[in-house]
């Protein structure tokens, strides 16, 4: 037989592209091009219109579109014939894709992935929607009656069509300028609202704070944890502080225990399709894997939960083993399709992770998978309801989640809960063997800087809250990998993505606070300094790009931006937070690192931009809530003095670093280049040293330290 393969009947441009999703189009029937010069040129010479689908590698429904329409020659003659089709990958290119999804929900009320815009060669929008079927359904306009429609109105009605374009981008550009009204900002009224509105929205019964499709929203819950810390010591909120406590780490259980989370290989889905955390949409991203992992560090440091710290733990696990360049950097994604058995020729969503029961009784014995298979929710006719699988793709086979605790199995099968707990942890290990030797899905590899800013985030804040040094090196080395290799120079000329030693465009306003985030987290975790100093001047290049120096906040893209018809200031914290929430956090803490008014001035300048939001609707911003009450708590510094090897350093460090400390810094006066830094901004740090030779902490609040001290327990007690 031979191992000759037949060449693609059809290749466009995209096969000279880096991104994974371009090139999973590059043997469409259609003629593709990437977004940029020579797509606009050809449109304005050609005097057609773009034809504009975005989506990403890792994304379902741009698979199903892509079978169903890109593939079909039929309808990809049409395409050809009348529109310059380009193909944009949402995660590199976040400006094309905002600028034209912010278009789709104001058109049609929603949004999402694939996109599907229709551009005149000015690139304003005309026409706009998300997936649509190829041909008619349920009331539906099918894609190929979709575009002959409109290429009968351009032909015919070209006016109405261009006047229609134009109206559309003037009154969204005017609803944008106008959207982000100003107000002054009472810190402790935004925290009340957003508590308020968390706690009506909370689900009682499963966790998390919506019913179906169920996220994980991890910024939510680290509010939660933040508000518990405000009002715990509070008579007139004990009561809401314990309760803010309760929903964030019940939540963080429920997560845990349900189907999002992956029991075989550690990590989660991007998300549930029930209200019960069972079934998931089982892409994984880098994103949900950082904050999550934030999430269970500090959900960790509040209770001192051994579960928390293990999820914290096995998410390491995953991202290190399944997601890790050699080198450092992260990659972004895995996929939710895969093939079922190789030489299938249809991939299933789910396929890499379900299980029959047929499957675990032959790995784990008929006694042994029975147990297994009840602690986990595994049924003989499969677990997941008719309403989370409405295609059948998940006929006949479980998602494993934890219906049943150690110790309730073990009453059930009159079993101790030691011996049911031994064939758990072999089944986990045998599932996982066999799992390896299936099709994996499909593996996004670019490395996005903004995911990766999040991911070294996670790892500092779990380094710190466990004690793991190795996590804390995994992030540093994720942090070499972005300095060195996703810069034009090393650590300057800051790139969105690279990959396969290429690299994407320039970087966005996002990647630059998230960044900056993670570098943050990193100096305060491990106390390498130039993290910090990267940090800071990381922000003043961000400010130079980005800062709207009159109004004040970020915009999304640079002020030298080709090819942009809107210009737009983030504020929603949705699966990722948005550049602004997370600058403002960012300069707050720079402040109190610093001791830099101008930069508390930015970031209170960004509440008030985003004033009447916080007022209105602060549970759409909690990262944006965080910033102003991290604001209102004033500076908070704890310094430690010394040579960070030594045996007293360590238990110095193991007391702050160990507690939920979320309105403090926590700086290191190393007696070198690191103090040098930060004394040439705040001369008082340069006179914190040693006592006695030993190392010292100073615990400081709004220009006024408490003595220091050299003991453990001296310092827990300073701490409170």
């Amino acid at each position: 037989m031979s191992d000759i393969k037949t060449p693609p009947k059809y290749t466009n441009a995209l096969a000279k592209e880096k991104s994974p999703y371009l090139l999973q189009h590059a043997h469409n029937p259609v003629n593709w091009l990437p977004w940029g010069d020579e797509a606009i040129a050809k449109a304005k010479a050609e005097d057609r219109p773009i034809f504009l689908s975005s989506g990403y590698s890792t994304c379902h429904w741009c698979h199903v579109m892509e079978r169903e329409s890109f593939e079909n020659e039929e309808i990809a003659a049409v395409i050809n014939e009348n529109f310059v089709p380009v193909k944009v990958d949402r995660e590199e290119r976040p400006d094309v894709d905002l600028t034209y999804m912010t278009y789709v929900q104001a058109a049609t009320g929603g949004g999402g992935w694939p996109m599907s815009v229709f551009l005149t060669p000015d690139l304003k929008p005309f026409f706009g929607g998300t997936y649509f079927p190829p041909d008619n359904k349920g009331g539906r306009i099918g894609f190929k009656n979709l575009l002959l429609e409109l290429v009968k109105a351009w032909k015919e009605d070209r006016e109405k069509v261009l006047q229609s374009s134009n109206r559309s981008i003037d009154k969204l550009q005017e609803h944008l300028d106008g959207e982000n009204e100003a107000a002054e900002v009472q810190a402790e009224a935004v925290l009340r609202k957003a508590y308020d509105d968390l706690a009506s929205s909370y689900d009682y019964h499963e966790g998390g704070f919506s019913g179906a499709p169920k996220f994980p929203r991890s910024s939510s819950i680290n509010l939660l944890l933040r508000i518990q810390q405000s009002w715990k010591n509070q008579e007139a909120h004990k009561s809401e502080a314990d309760w803010a406590g309760e929903m964030s780490v019940r939540t963080l259980r429920a997560m845990a225990a349900g189907g999002i989370w992956d029991h075989v290989g550690g990590g989660f889905h991007r998300y549930s399709v029930d209200g019960y955390w069972h079934i998931p949409h089982y892409e994984k991203m880098l994103y949900d894997q950082g904050q999550l992992l934030w999430a269970y560090a500090e959900g960790h440091q509040v209770t001192g939960s051994a579960f928390l710290a293990e999820i914290a733990r096995q998410i390491v696990g995953y991202v290190k083993r399944d997601l890790r360049h050699p080198e450092g950097g992260f990659f972004s994604a895995e996929d939710a399709d895969s093939l079922a058995i190789e030489g299938d020729d249809h991939k299933k969503e789910g396929a890499f992770y379900v299980w029959t029961a047929a499957e675990v009784d032959a790995l784990l014995g008929r006694d042994d998978g029975s147990i297994f298979r009840y602690a986990y929710g595994a049924r003989r006719d499969g677990n997941a309801r008719p309403e989370s699988d409405p295609h059948g793709e998940l006929k006949g086979t479980n998602t494993l989640f934890r219906a049943y605790s150690a110790r309730k199995t073990a009453e059930f099968f009159k079993k101790t809960p030691e011996e049911v707990q031994a064939v758990l942890d072999r089944g986990i290990k045998a599932l996982f063997e066999a799992r390896r030797k299936r099709p994996r899905p499909h593996l996004d590899d670019k490395v996005i800087t903004a995911w990766n800013g999040l991911m070294i985030s996670g790892l500092a804040r779990a380094g710190a809250a466990t004690g793991s040094e190795e996590f804390i090196q995994l992030g540093a080395q994720a942090a070499q990998f972005i300095h060195d290799r996703v810069c034009e120079n090393p650590g300057r000329g800051l790139h969105r993505s690279w990959r396969d030693g290429g690299l994407g465009p320039k970087a966005f306003a996002i990647d630059y606070a998230c960044l900056i985030h993670g570098l943050l987290d990193l100096y305060q975790a491990g106390f390498d300094s130039r993290w910090l100093q990267w940090a800071a001047a990381l922000q003043a290049e961000m400010d130079s790009l980005f800062l709207d120096r009159e109004k004040g906040g970020y915009y999304s893209v640079h002020t030298d931006m080709s090819h942009a018809v809107l210009r737009i200031k983030e504020d929603y914290d949705g699966a990722e937070p948005s550049p602004n929430s997370l600058a403002a956090l960012n300069l707050g803490r720079l402040a109190a690192v610093l001791d830099s008014e101008a930069h508390a001035e930015q970031a209170r300048r960004i509440i008030t931009l985003f004033g009447k939001t916080l007022q209105d609707s602060p549970g759409a911003v909690p990262v944006l809530v965080t910033a102003a009450d991290f604001l209102a708590h004033g500076k908070q510094q704890v310094v430690i003095a010394g040579d960070r090897m030594s045996p007293e350093f360590q238990a110095l460090r193991k007391v702050v670093q160990s507690r939920f400390l979320p309105w403090a810094v926590i700086l290191h006066a190393d007696g070198g280049e690191g103090q040098a830094f930060l004394a040439k901004h705040n001369a008082a740090l340069a006179e914190m040293k040693p006592v006695s030779g030993k190392p010292a902490a100073y615990v400081c609040r709004n220009y006024t330290c408490q003595a220091p001290v050299t003991e453990p327990a001296a310092l827990e007690k300073l701490l409170g």
